[in-house]
């Protein structure tokens, strides 16, 4: 059911699930303060350069983040109309570094390695009732459905041009979310089949 992972080996896919985790972890809040938009521009094109490092599969995931354009788009424009058209770039470049950096790990990385790495901490958690196999899944699984999502999403605008000649229609819309949910509820049947949903 999850998909994205790169089957390709690289030597990306060497690091422990462990160090790409806290790496990912580490950016993420090293970049949220920074407000210098040549700092974030420059950070994206190291991320892009690491997707081309790893081959023309990984690089052709990028333009799966193509369904964020419209948001970007609107991100852009909103700080632009308030007259920081340099904030507005930082922002989209913010958000598409941490994503696809997400996505980088999530197609180098197979869930069971993303769950093992993140248990050692999470069992710390367990005198206060949290359950650190449930938690360590629930962390992959977002991980993991952030790209399928917007794979799916690309399949759909694709099949849409091809059937009308037309641009992204709003009756997308309906379909991607019925599906998604259909999806959901098929994981939630898999997990909850495996002892997922079960106390303890």
């Amino acid at each position: 059911m999850i998909s994205g992972y790169l089957s390709r080996q690289t030597w990306l896919h060497r690091v422990p699930a462990g160090a790409k985790l806290l790496a990912l972890a580490a950016v993420s809040f090293a970049v949220l303060p920074v407000q210098d938009w040549r700092l974030l521009a420059g950070g994206l094109f190291l991320v892009v350069a690491l997707a081309g490092i790893l081959g023309t599969d990984a690089f052709r995931r990028v333009l799966l983040l193509r369904p964020l354009l419209p948001l970007l788009a609107v991100i852009f424009a909103l700080h632009a109309l308030a007259g920081d058209w340099q904030a507005g770039i930082g922002s989209v470049a913010r958000l598409l570094m941490m994503v696809m950096l997400a996505d980088i790990v999530s197609m180098t990385t197979t869930m069971q390695d993303m769950m093992r790495a993140l248990m050692p901490v999470l069992r710390l958690l367990r005198p206060f009732g949290v359950n650190p196999r449930k938690v360590s899944l629930a962390v992959s699984l977002v991980v993991r459905f952030v790209p399928l999502l917007a794979s799916n999403w690309e399949a759909r605008s694709e099949a849409w041009r091809a059937r009308t000649g037309r641009k992204q229609s709003w009756r997308l819309v309906a379909p991607f979310l019925a599906e998604t949910l259909r999806m959901a509820d098929q994981i939630a049947e898999s997990l909850d089949a495996r002892g997922f949903g079960r106390r303890g």
